[in-house]
């Protein structure tokens, strides 16, 4: 006989469940509704989001493996904060694969690949955000122009690195630290740029725009991520 806490129904439930509020939390960091450095824990986001312990485990595991919390020892979980040190190897690695994921996508992307991310741009341009030069917010997945020029590279190794290991943690900042003066307009601007040589087939034009586009996000996320430090209040005596 099936216990009922553990059949099939109830954990495709569970699941379920556990996939609501691990997106709900993805988002809520990314936005930095939850600041990078704050102290969580599951009777807080338990009562936060309504939803019992089981569910909300499997969901901060999915956090953790994607690297948006980390557990602290005598602290316990709170939302990863990368030190500028760290910060800046991680856009090292952005600008060095993506640049290269470019050029591939100038090689191997379809014709209607290369449609769809002029619909995805489309869709960009019409958020009100954008427009109004605050932030250039982008959802995951194929809603993202990062996201499709790696996945337009058809490379699998890189795919794996890019869509996945780092993806969630690179989204964290660049949306959280690249809204600042003209960036979202610019930042708008070059990936229409990247789309027209990737599909006029220069791959060679694709990297360096690419190379030139993360670098440009770098050096915005960098000094904003300085100027919040000089924001924070003074420890006390």
């Amino acid at each position: 006989m099936t216990n009922a806490s553990t059949s099939p129904a109830n954990s495709s439930e569970v699941r379920t469940l556990a996939e609501r509020v691990f997106q709900q939390l993805q988002d809520a960091i990314v936005r930095g509704e939850l600041a990078p450095g704050s102290k969580i824990t599951e009777p807080g986001l338990s009562r936060a989001y309504g939803i019992s312990r089981g569910p909300l485990r499997e969901a901060m595991r999915r956090l953790e493996a994607h690297r948006l919390i980390e557990r602290v020892p005598h602290v316990g979980a709170r939302v990863v904060k990368l030190s500028i040190k760290e910060l800046l190897e991680l856009f090292d690695v952005r600008e060095a694969l993506e640049s290269m994921a470019a050029r591939l996508a100038a090689e191997h992307m379809t014709a209607e690949e290369i449609a769809g991310l002029r619909e995805v741009l489309a869709v960009h341009e019409r958020q009100s955000d954008l427009r109004r030069g605050e932030a250039y917010y982008q959802r995951e997945g194929d809603l993202d122009f990062h996201y499709r020029i790696v996945q337009g590279s058809h490379n699998r190794m890189l795919m794996g690195m890019l869509c996945d290991d780092l993806y969630y943690l690179v989204r964290l900042y660049r949306t959280q630290y690249s809204a600042s003066g003209t960036r979202p307009q610019r930042a708008f601007v070059e990936h229409h740029r990247i789309v027209d040589a990737i599909e006029a087939g220069d791959a060679e034009l694709a990297e360096l725009l690419m190379r030139r586009h993360v670098s440009a996000s770098r050096e915005n996320v960098v000094e904003r991520y300085a100027a919040s430090l000089e924001q924070q209040p003074e420890p006390s005596a």
